[in-house]
């Protein structure tokens, strides 16, 4: 059983992914940068007005409606976030808990 402070991480991804979709956020100790945790977004169905930046991107008008469905976001090491999809090993690993 390993532990993370406190908090014990023995859960595998099923385990994981009902936590995200309960809002709580969770991490692996095979992963080795501190802080670092995912969190799932509910996303805009209904969309949302883009920004300068997204309409530049997908060519868009600024404040024209964008939706976005649900995604995961990986809080990382240096405090930035990603959008993130887990890889074969974080969904085969049982060193899942919730993050701190």
């Amino acid at each position: 059983m390993a532990k993370k402070g406190t908090k014990t991480f023995n859960h595998d991804f099923g385990w994981a992914l009902k936590m995200l979709k309960q809002g709580k956020r969770v991490s692996r100790t095979g992963w080795n940068g501190k802080g670092m945790c995912v969190a799932l977004f509910e996303g805009h169905k209904e969309g949302i007005p883009a920004d300068t930046n997204t309409a530049n991107t997908w060519g868009l008008t600024e404040g024209e409606c964008f939706r976005l469905e649900p995604y995961m976001q990986l809080r990382m090491v240096n405090g930035s976030h990603s959008m993130w999809v887990p890889s074969i090993n974080d969904c085969l690993s049982n060193d899942w808990g919730l993050s701190e």
